[in-house]
């Protein structure tokens, strides 16, 4: 069976019921950094926060967006997107028809782990 080229878990998300509120919480409050700030269409923004000097980061997508229980949030970095979902989808797991490509993100999938609790995999800029 082939094996990933996962090397770290880089972003965990915490759906929240106002970003703007949440980022305002997640920087001023806690002192975090934005690391990433994406629109997506229909209003729907990505952001990203950290602490400094952090590998990993928090999303906070808006509610809905995530379903607690079944999306995990879970993202996990590999440096080759392309090539672990021809591995994950080899090996029968239920992944993505394909790796999404977005303008100003890096390529991404999703897939399911054997209970169905959904988990990314993110290719590492």
């Amino acid at each position: 069976m082939a094996r990933t080229k996962i090397v770290d878990v880089i972003t965990v998300a915490v759906p929240v019921a106002d970003q703007d509120r949440a980022l305002k919480f997640y920087t001023d409050v806690l002192g975090f950094e934005k690391r990433m700030e994406a629109e997506f269409g229909g209003g729907m923004k990505w952001i990203e926060v950290a602490p400094a000097g952090s590998t990993a980061t928090i999303a906070l997508p808006p509610l809905g967006e995530v379903k607690p229980g079944v999306d995990t949030g879970i993202r996990l970095a590999t440096d080759d997107a392309t090539a672990d979902h021809e591995a994950l989808r080899a090996a029968g797991v239920d992944a993505d028809p394909e790796v999404l490509r977005f303008p100003g993100a890096p390529p991404m999938f999703s897939f399911r782990d054997p209970d169905g609790n959904t988990l990314y995999i993110v290719e590492r800029s």
